[in-house]
């Protein structure tokens, strides 16, 4: 994706030390990795870090041979013990041969661990992901302090297998089915474990308080190497239920990904073998698979995604942070499922006190009803303590009354995607609101600078774009009218940091990013049924690219009435690139359901062939596709939109558009993004007559 020079390896040293254990119970040598930097640059592992880590435990395991060592263990700096493989190394492997070369290298490394001949320890203080993990993995025995949430093997989703172990003892300390969803369904869902979830299944041995981790973690350790402490283990389940288990997660597979990218599959490869394997064989077959999947398109898309993603906490053109006003009292106008969304968040993240106003009370009621039964399903599976759930609850107030928002520094409306509904409902804050007051609008396609045209202090307006759902969507746009002020722009992009969310700037332009691109998708899914295409052929259309869902459960997810009012309000506005769908809008006329039950949990959803019906005779029926038409015309009126998007300046550069594709439609890692993909397949060239990107910096095509 770049030709930038890489950036050196930041090393991860690996530092030992002696500790008597407690009770006579002899030397315990500790190795702590440790890149010698604060808790802003993550521990993680390059060749290098590799090295020395093989050399550390090389020397102690000369010592062990000696008789001076009982036990090693290994541990990290504050809040990590390693966030899994260097990336932007890995990226950077020219051939074959080296990528080879670092899947047996960690092997190496971490096989001193498994054969030292003493027992061996992982204290688990922090994040443990990835190769981070699998240097626990690869210990005899695990303690985790009880505040550590980010334990994962997210290989998968990043092109790539567990490489250094994890395939091989993952399924033999939980079992062949919690394996398959720590290996491949975690990593889809992007869902770590945390400390108390990774013991319960047994990931983990033991958790323990972090003040005092440490000595906890030795204390706990000696007792095991004295035998006060036995950790049992399960037995390797039996070949008929490992083998049932395979066979169900890859028909999972065929149905949710459609083999359109390699490493899912070539994971679960690993484990179907790792029963039978021995050690040195399952790791053999590990190296292989890591070496074939670094030198594919996925991975080097997934490393330049990552990226995006790691470098979005810096927000492209955000104004300097000085300016940002203090939020100490939110107000969200509008009670309905997204304000209720909204209200937690930011009472949850900010620790404000904030106010959800409505037009009467039932509808105030519902609001508030909606953040009980969020909070409840949070106590009732332990993501939140009883305490914090009535603090939080206690912080959200519902009214009908317009004056309690004068106190508030910021105040969202989420109402009705109506432009003169919202206009009317800035007008009424002005009369109640402070001069200083930030006014926010959650519009999702709506012109922000239409909407403030009207008011006395239209300066005060910016776009907080939220998706849904709000908790759990990352991106925000945030947009910048016409005349939105540096003030307003800074709170909008300080918020949406406290509410750990990564902020893209656009400008007002119609749909903005996310849903300019995917409803124009939806929409040309559409048109092609429209033109004859079978339902089912333009729901199976997209397939190749592996997206979360297929294209009508996503106008499901939307609603097909939102969806059908985008796509209006966007083909007025940009023209008749965004098709009209006459059976679309019978569709939502007659409230029509598009899909079908999903046949299981987290499978997709079905487009119900029923709906042909309806779209049979609404257009010309001159020109029915294949899956791999349908597939053409979508990419070719992304190409086309995306370039007519750099032209007006929605985003500084495409790779924003890549962020808030990955971020806000779920457009896969293994894809890169979106630009990255047309420049691969050849659109940019076909549609653009150039590449979008170019050597990794923007190059704005002509549309």
């Amino acid at each position: 994706m770049s030709t930038e020079t890489p950036r050196a390896e930041r090393v991860s040293h690996a530092i030992g030390r002696d500790v008597a254990l407690p009770g006579g119970a002899g030397t315990l040598v500790l190795v702590t990795i440790d890149n010698g930097l604060d808790h802003t640059k993550p521990t993680t592992l390059g060749p290098l870090g590799i090295a020395e880590l093989t050399a550390t435990l090389t020397a102690v395991q000369a010592r062990v041979a000696a008789g001076e060592v009982a036990a090693v263990a290994v541990t990290g700096k504050p809040y990590y013990l390693a966030a899994g493989a260097d990336l932007t190394q890995i990226g950077t492997i020219p051939g074959r041969e080296g990528a080879l070369g670092l899947g047996r290298n960690g092997h190496r490394a971490y096989e001193l661990l498994h054969s030292m001949g003493v027992p061996t320890f992982a204290f688990v203080n922090g994040v443990a992901l990835g190769g981070g993990l699998e240097l626990a993995l690869n210990c005899d025995y695990r303690t985790v302090a009880s505040d550590v949430r980010a334990l994962a093997l997210p290989e998968t989703g990043l092109g790539l297998v567990p490489g250094w172990g994890g395939a091989y003892i993952v399924p033999r300390l939980v079992g062949v089915e919690k394996a398959l969803d720590v290996i491949l369904t975690r990593p889809a869902a992007n869902k770590p474990f945390a400390a108390v979830e990774a013991t319960k299944i047994g990931l983990m041995d033991v958790v323990l308080d972090p003040a005092d981790f440490l000595e906890e973690s030795i204390r706990w350790a000696a007792r095991v190497v004295t035998g006060e402490v036995v950790v049992p283990r399960r037995e390797l389940d039996g070949a008929e239920v490992w083998d049932g288990v395979v066979a169900a997660a890859r028909q999972r597979l065929d149905t949710v990904i459609h083999r359109s990218r390699p490493a899912p599959y070539r994971a679960l490869d690993l484990v179907a073998a790792a029963r039978t394997a021995s050690r040195e064989e399952a790791f053999a077959a590990e190296d292989e698979a890591l070496a074939d999947l670094i030198m594919s398109d996925e991975m080097r898309a997934s490393v330049y995604a990552f990226g995006l993603v790691s470098g979005g906490k810096k927000p492209v053109g955000a104004p300097d942070r000085s300016l940002a006003q203090p939020v100490t009292r939110v107000g969200i106008v509008g009670a309905g499922l997204m304000a209720a969304q909204i209200a937690m968040l930011f009472a949850q993240r900010l620790g404000v006190p904030v106010v959800m106003r409505d037009l009467d009370q039932e509808r105030v009621d519902k609001g508030l009803a909606a953040v009980r039964s969020s909070v409840d399903r949070l106590t009732s599976t332990g993501r939140m303590s009883e305490s914090a759930a009535s603090r939080l609850l206690g912080s959200i107030h519902g009214t009908t009354d317009l004056a309690e928002f004068a106190s508030c520094d910021l105040v969202i409306e989420a109402v009705t995607e109506i432009l003169d509904l919202k206009k009317k409902v800035f007008a009424e804050l002005e009369t109640v609101i402070s001069p200083t007051t930030i006014l926010a609008t959650n519009t999702s396609a709506l012109s922000v600078t239409a909407m403030a045209a009207d008011l006395q202090h239209p300066e005060r307006v910016v776009g907080l774009h939220f998706f849904n759902p709000v908790a759990a969507m990352p991106l925000v746009e945030v947009v910048q009218a016409s005349t939105t002020s540096l003030e307003a722009l800074a709170t909008g992009f300080a918020v949406a940091a406290k509410l750990r969310k990564t902020a893209v700037l656009v400008a007002d332009r119609p749909g903005f990013v996310v849903n300019r691109l995917l409803v124009l998708l939806l929409g040309v899914i559409v048109d092609a049924v429209e033109k004859g295409t079978p339902v089912e052929v333009a729901d199976r259309a997209l397939r190749p690219l592996g997206l979360p869902m297929p294209p009508f459960e996503l106008f499901d997810l939307v609603g097909p009435a939102v969806g059908l009012h985008v796509l209006t309000s966007l083909r007025e506005e940009l023209g008749d690139r965004f098709p009209r769908s006459p059976g679309l809008e019978k569709l939502v006329a007659d409230g029509t359901t598009v899909v079908l039950p999903a046949k299981a949990k987290g499978l997709p959803k079905p487009v119900d062939p029923a709906i042909q019906a309806v779209f049979d005779g609404t257009g010309s029926g001159d020109a029915p596709l294949d899956e791999a038409g349908v597939l053409d015309s979508v990419l070719t009126a992304l190409t086309v939109e995306v370039g007519h998007m750099l032209e007006e300046g929605v985003v500084a550069t495409p790779q924003q558009i890549d962020l808030c594709m990955i971020l806000g439609a779920g457009w896969g890692f293994h894809l890169g993004g979106l630009t990255p993909y047309l420049d691969r397949t050849g659109y940019s060239e076909r549609v653009l007559g150039r590449r979008i990107l170019a050597d990794g910096v923007a190059n704005v095509p002509n549309a």
